[in-house]
């Protein structure tokens, strides 16, 4: 079952490819190549106090699940379909959905490549690739409901030599990838992120960086949906630290995200510390609504395919309600 289920996953990308590439480019491109892989995040959560006030509440999850497959068709043509398992209780109300599904073409020698289809939006990718510790949850603007991480529509992507400059700029409906179509609107998202100063680590979000962000729309209906990031990171192998500001705009409701990490990985060593400062402001008119979340922990990289994660998540309000305090063991299986 599990064979065939893989196999329909990889007929989908070749099938997705033929119908883009011309006839007479398949016939002379290199042998398509499909590799099938994937990633589970599962936890257990201790509630030192749950949301009714019951307290020591305990719990195994899964928190996510994909599917990657990835079809490489010649030296320009790149195919994906990611499927997302998002438990939410009872097997019969853990949907399968569509999270990445897009063809993507780089011409020879360019510094663009070009997307369509349910493709990555230009933020979270990005940032949870410098942050490195999804499996620990969502980052500070996707928690707070502001952004996603996928969405349906059309981008490019930049890539200046060795990640010296890189960015995306996309059109999408701008209600996520589970959220439908919407309506005749669309959103427009642009990130941009310079290298201003070299470490050892030369990937896309290595080196001291300075990366911007915005994103300019129209929900369902036609209320403002704007969002603004500026961000300074440092990553070298050994330190990543980063300060992020965000504005956000949802009707006439101004918000404001402010968050703040780092990871520290001990010399010759697979132990690493994480800290993590989250606070998000929903209303910046309003008082007593700002939200403020702690994390802090450790991580080991057992193997290539398994991190462990242990660490404390707390969540205080302005308000006054009581801290929610969680203990939290987290496992990343890549496969």
């Amino acid at each position: 079952m599990r064979n065939t289920f893989l196999r329909s996953i990889c007929a989908a990308v070749a099938l997705g490819a033929s119908a883009v590439l011309p006839v007479a480019a398949q016939q002379a491109a290199a042998p398509p190549t499909v590799t099938v892989g994937g990633v589970v995040y599962s936890q257990y959560q201790y509630d030192l106090k749950d949301s009714a006030g019951a307290g020591n509440q305990n719990q195994f999850s899964i928190q996510r699940a994909y599917v990657n497959a990835i079809g490489k068709f010649g030296s320009n043509f790149l195919g994906r379909i990611t499927l997302d398992l998002a438990p939410t209780g009872a097997p019969a109300n853990q949907p399968i959905r569509l999270k990445y599904a897009y063809g993507q073409y780089t011409p020879d020698g360019s510094a663009l490549s070009y997307k369509f289809g349910l493709i990555h939006t230009p933020w979270l990718d990005w940032e949870e690739t410098l942050w490195d510790y999804r499996v620990q949850g969502q980052m500070a603007m996707e928690r707070g409901g502001y952004l996603t991480s996928s969405d349906f529509g059309a981008g490019i992507d930049y890539k200046q030599g060795p990640d010296k400059i890189n960015g995306q700029s996309t059109i999408v409906n701008g209600e996520g990838y589970s959220g439908g179509s919407g309506d005749f609107r669309k959103d427009a998202e642009v990130r941009l992120s310079a290298r201003v100063m070299d470490t050892d680590d030369s990937s896309r979000v290595g080196g001291l960086r300075l990366t911007g962000y915005g994103q300019f729309g129209k929900a369902t209906g036609g209320a403002d949906r704007d969002r603004y990031i500026g961000m300074v990171s440092y990553r070298s192998k050994q330190i990543t630290l980063a300060g992020e500001f965000g504005a956000t705009k949802d009707v006439a409701v101004k918000g404001r995200v402010i968050s703040a990490f780092g990871v520290y990985k001990l010399t010759n060593s697979k132990i690493a510390g994480l800290a993590r400062v989250d606070i998000t402001d929903p209303n910046t008119s309003a008082a007593n609504d700002k939200q403020t979340r702690i994390i802090a922990g450790v991580s080991y990289q057992v193997s290539p395919n398994l991190r462990l994660v242990a660490d404390l998540d707390r969540v205080s309000f302005e308000a006054g309600t009581t801290a929610h305090n969680l203990g939290l063991f987290q496992a990343q299986i890549n496969f």
